[in-house]
This record gives structure tokens, C-alpha cells and sequence, in this order.
């Protein structure tokens, strides 16, 4: 986590950063296990974040379906 800690605000207003998770923002704290640590991440990702929630069926799931 230390990297990420780092890296990240050293972009702020500098430059774009996307993120991708299969975890919704709601259970990181439980998935990261630590508090603390969780809470940093967060505040550094959603301080000036766009988010976009997909929903349905993922495209992989339905190839898989297809074939």
C-alpha cells in the first residue's frame, strides 16, 4: 500500500489516474483489513473522483454463456 500512498497524490491536479475494482467502494474497508489504511486509500481516490458503478451482466460472463 506504502506505493500507492505515495503515487497517488503526487498526481493530484497533475495528471488522470483510473482505477478499475470488482469490489464495490462499501467493502474495502472489510476486504483491505485495515482501517487506517483503508480510510487513506479512500480519502486519496474520492477527494475529486468521478465514479461510475457498472451494472449487469459482465461481457466475459456472457461469452461464456454464448459458447
Amino acid at each position: 500500500m506504502g506505493l500507492q500512498l505515495w503515487y497517488l497524490p503526487s498526481r493530484y491536479e497533475k495528471s488522470s489516474s483510473i482505477i478499475a475494482s470488482q469490489i464495490p467502494v462499501s467493502q474495502w474497508h472489510g476486504t483491505i483489513g485495515d482501517d487506517s489504511i483503508a480510510d487513506a486509500v479512500l480519502d486519496r481516490l474520492v477527494s475529486s473522483s468521478h465514479k461510475i458503478e457498472m451494472e449487469g451482466e459482465s461481457m466475459i460472463s456472457k461469452k461464456k454463456l454464448d459458447n
